[in-house]
């Protein structure tokens, strides 16, 4: 085989094995947002996937248990409990009534076992209706004025 035959082999396959490894990627790390009474639809095939699920921490609910934390989200009157298991600290915005998408897998036994969480409450920082915007205070200073 002649050296330009040799070179075209081993560009083939360099950009074969590329092909591969990305592909083989992309459907590992999708996932799917899904909402409470979605994610229950679902049935023995949620077990199956990484999951996304969104839903209101209901008040009361966060349990701390060393490097667990376990809380219920709800959503169109259903409730899910989760259980995280990750090893990132818990964000400041993670409290009773905060929006949280817990990222991970649903478990057998119906507790969604989260590996990452996210949450937002938008409430804290929208005006209510009627009401002019006002900053957040920090020790009874204004934000603004930093």
């Amino acid at each position: 085989m002649n050296k330009y035959g040799k070179f075209s082999v081993l560009i083939v396959i360099i950009i074969g094995t590329l092909v591969w490894l990305a592909t083989a990627g992309v459907g590992e790390t999708s996932t799917y947002y899904k909402t409470i009474p979605e994610l229950a639809a679902m049935g023995d095939s949620a077990t199956a996937k990484r999951l996304r699920v969104v839903g209101d921490v209901v008040p009361g609910s966060i349990v701390r248990n060393g490097s667990e934390v376990e809380f219920v989200i709800s959503g169109s009157e259903q409730t899910l409990k989760v259980v995280y298991r990750g090893t990132d600290p818990l964000p400041d915005t993670f409290r009773d009534r905060a929006e949280a998408l817990a990222d991970g897998r649903m478990g057998p036994d119906g507790v969604f076992v989260a590996s990452k969480i996210q949450a937002k409450c938008a409430s804290k920082y929208s005006a209510k209706p009627g009401e002019p915007y006002q900053p957040p205070t920090y020790g009874g200073t204004e934000a603004s004025k930093y």
